[in-house]
């Protein structure tokens, strides 16, 4: 009787052991994952089930009280640094409250998650760095790319950001730095196109710096060597590209960010039929560039093959746009040397002409024209060529000058400026000056975000931002749910006229020439739809079977912040007697 009573009293430490062990392994992991963290939301139950009662207050909130703090928190900070590293903290806390207070209000926040804040995160990185959030990929780990790869802890990636840090915005090479870039990207790709965060991946390659500020900051987080040019930078990015489709597939998105010009091109160039991948800086803010002069031709009453385009830049963003404007033209019966000649542009060396002696590559050869005469600034150049539009894309500051738009003025009734480098103090021009100088009767669109402008007769005039973010989310979750292997311009074609036409003539009339947006969840997923028909149409599709139903088929895979519950799931056996009974 003895023996059996040390035994029994031997096996309960054992047991209460053994159940101590697997609550804590199971219930304190999802506290401190940002991505099942529910704070004060965990219900009684799954607190005493999961074994984390006691290290919460006694409170069980709503997921609406959570965001009230979060909001009331946010309201109570004014630097725009500040707003951004805490957001960030509670994005590395709590990954769902993050993206409800996100999107409840996108066109406050956005500014600060994305352009133009982040380029100011990304500059102050190492002074504000607290946790990983992305993988770092050096020089040095040429050979080992599938290892680090296999370090990342999420196994089903969709989409993948990449950046190599050397042209951050307008501001230039900042090394590791610009891992901001791609965190800030795939944060949208999340709350504007509901892609689950799981299937995000932000990449920085990281190849030294010739920034010298960064090479001699103690701070600094990355290589410090000067930036590597050799055939190893090549290679390096062959070897990221195949190890990013060997482990999760063809159909992998890979978006390449914030490369330098020349990279930018070839690498598209390269890779575009061989993997699916775009870049951005080309293809995405030429498509929303192309959006915003499709909604102005609405209010100037004519077609775009009569716009006459001059660009301030000549870069991979003037050209992505310029290209893609020649696309529209030629949709619209023009032939492509027809269309060529209605663009020029003009660089820190002047305007793009035939005989120039500097400063052009082969990149620029399409739209290399006879000279119109003597022009020696960018003003000349708009009283020679007379443009309806001009587009600023320089990065170089506020280079459309009062005279500039004064001239556009003068010689079109509804002008057409577009000042869209980021961030704000790189812009051509602001939004007040585009309007009041021109009376209110200029179409306005730029990068960074301008607010309301009120003109001297009362009329209040909304600008529009010509956001990447208008495209990439949208176009992304398409690319992701179609399987399509090779991103075709056409895409982003079809994306511009489907963002154009989202844009209403009671938003048109007040200035706007996009949706508001504190729509823009609605407006991605609608061009996901239409970029999803465009894709099976035309043969690029190769999810099957096709959906039938193509809203619905969107619709059902966007992914919503709602807490999920982690109670096992119990039920009865109805009409079952676990009594023996005859036979």
């Amino acid at each position: 009787m003895l023996s059996r009573l040390r035994t029994t009293w031997s096996l309960r430490p054992c047991i209460s052991l053994c159940r101590w062990v697997h609550t804590k392994e199971k219930g304190k992991p999802l506290m401190l994952s940002p991505r099942t963290n529910k704070g004060m939301a965990f219900s009684l139950q799954e607190r005493q089930i999961l074994g984390i009662h006691g290290l919460l207050p006694p409170k069980v909130e709503t997921q609406e009280i959570q965001a009230l703090r979060f909001q009331k928190n946010l309201k109570k900070l004014h630097d725009p640094l500040e707003k951004y590293i805490y957001l960030m903290g509670i994005q590395e806390r709590n990954e769902k409250l993050f993206y409800r207070v996100l999107m409840e209000d996108i066109e406050e926040l956005m500014p600060i998650v994305y352009t133009p804040t982040v380029g100011l995160a990304c500059t102050q990185y190492g002074h504000i760095f607290r946790r990983p959030k992305g993988l770092f990929i050096s020089i040095l780990d040429r050979g080992h790319i599938r290892s680090i790869l296999d370090n990342w802890p999420d196994t089903n990636v969709a989409v993948v950001v990449v950046t190599d840090g050397e042209r951050i915005l307008g501001l230039g090479d900042l090394g590791v730095y610009g891992m901001g870039i791609p965190v800030g990207k795939l944060c949208l790709y999340t709350a504007c196109a509901g892609i689950r965060p799981e299937k995000c991946l932000p990449v920085v390659i990281d190849v030294g710096t010739d920034n010298k500020t960064l090479l001699k900051d103690p701070l600094y987080m990355g290589l410090y060597q000067k930036r590597d040019r050799s055939q190893a930078y090549d290679d390096l990015i062959d070897e990221f590209m195949e190890a990013v489709v060997d482990k999760y597939g063809q159909d992998t998105l890979i978006q390449f960010e914030d490369f330098g010009n020349h990279n930018a091109f070839r690498f598209l160039r390269k890779y575009r039929e061989k993997y699916c991948t775009f870049n951005d800086d080309i293809q995405g803010t030429a498509s929303v560039a192309l959006a915003g002069l499709l909604a102005a031709q609405r209010a100037v009453g004519k077609p775009i093959t009569e716009h006459r385009v001059l660009f301030l830049g000549a870069g991979e963003a003037a050209l992505g746009i310029a290209n893609l404007i020649v696309m529209a033209m030629m949709e619209m019966g023009m032939t492509q040397a027809e269309a060529r000649k209605k663009i020029w542009m003009y660089d820190k060396d002047g305007l793009l002409v035939k005989g120039r002696q500097q400063g052009m590559d082969s990149n620029q050869e399409a739209f290399i024209h006879e000279s119109p005469g003597d022009v020696q600034s960018f003003l000349d150049a708009v009283n020679a060529i007379k443009p309806t539009a001009i587009i600023g894309v320089a990065g170089a500051g506020r280079l459309f000058t009062h005279d500039v738009i004064k001239a556009m003025g003068t010689l079109n009734e509804r002008p057409i400026i577009f000042a869209l480098s980021n961030p704000t103090n790189k812009a051509e021009c602001t939004a007040e000056e585009a309007y009041t100088l021109t009376d209110g009767r200029c179409l306005f669109a730029s990068g960074s975000p301008f607010g309301p402008v009120t003109l001297s007769d009362g009329r209040v005039l909304t600008p529009g931002q010509g956001n990447n973010a208008y495209i990439f989310p949208g176009v992304g979750l398409a690319v992701i749910l179609s399987g399509v292997r090779h991103i075709s311009d056409t895409v982003f074609l079809e994306a511009a006229k489907t963002l154009a036409e989202q844009l209403t003539d009671k938003e048109l009339a007040e200035g706007r020439l996009y949706p508001p947006l504190s729509n823009i969840r609605e407006v991605s997923v609608q061009m996901a739809v239409k970029v999803v028909e465009y894709l099976y149409a035309k043969g690029m599709a190769f999810h099957y079977p096709e959906p039938v139903d193509k809203d619905a088929f969107v619709r059902a895979t966007v992914w919503k912040t709602d807490y999920e519950s982690f109670l096992p799931d119990t039920y009865d056996w109805p009409g079952v007697n676990f009594s023996p009974k005859s036979i």
